[in-house]
């Protein structure tokens, strides 16, 4: 039967997680230290929007005799990010990331660099509404596959955003990849125990 509302009350025995309690650090590429005048900080305060990446599981199909055909996975698939920068008065965000990409495909001879040369790990923190933090992941090796274009209008008095998609190999859990430690060692003392009696 349905719970009360007493019930659904006290299930709430914490706040509600609000999507604006957060903030992203993403590391200047060493390529472009201190040529764009735009920083880690500075950008942290600038990301207007964000999100906290997905993970999928790619699976084919089998059957086994007369069984229903059932699902197992194979590979593990992850999304893109996108963020959404307030563009300054003096174009900083955007010439920052106009130069991320120059650093990727020059557009002097539009050869490819090395990942190591324009990758970085961007990272993504939750905070509860007492701003502390309560999640965290990184972005394994992002970089930027794609900015938005900005649109002029005489008629608008609107600011500049900026949406730029990242791509990366993978995104870690901080919390519980930890969690996830503990308990995969718990298990291999336990088993290592059983086997030596």
């Amino acid at each position: 039967m349905p719970g009360s509302i007493s019930d659904f009350r006290a299930s709430f025995d914490t706040d509600i997680s609000r999507s604006n309690r957060f903030n992203v650090n993403i590391p200047i590429p060493l390529a472009l230290t201190g040529t764009t005048g735009a920083d880690s900080r500075n950008l942290s305060f600038r990301c207007e929007t964000a999100d906290l990446p997905g993970r999928n599981l790619m699976t084919m199909d089998k059957k086994i005799g007369s069984a229903p055909i059932e699902k197992f996975p194979y590979h593990t698939s992850y999304g893109e990010s996108t963020m959404t920068f307030i563009v300054s008065d003096d174009m900083r965000e955007k010439i920052f990331f106009d130069s991320w990409l120059d650093i990727i495909n020059p557009t002097t001879d539009y050869n490819f660099q090395y990942k190591s040369n324009y990758a970085t790990d961007i990272t993504i923190n939750q905070y509860n509404v007492n701003n502390q933090l309560t999640y965290s992941v990184v972005l394994r090796d992002a970089f930027p596959l794609a900015i938005n274009q900005l649109d002029l209008e005489w008629s608008s008095e609107s600011y500049h955003k900026l949406e730029i998609q990242f791509v990366y190999t993978n995104w870690i859990n901080n919390y519980s990849n930890a969690l996830q430690q503990k308990i995969t060692n718990a298990g291999l003392t336990g088993l290592i125990n059983t086997i030596t009696q």
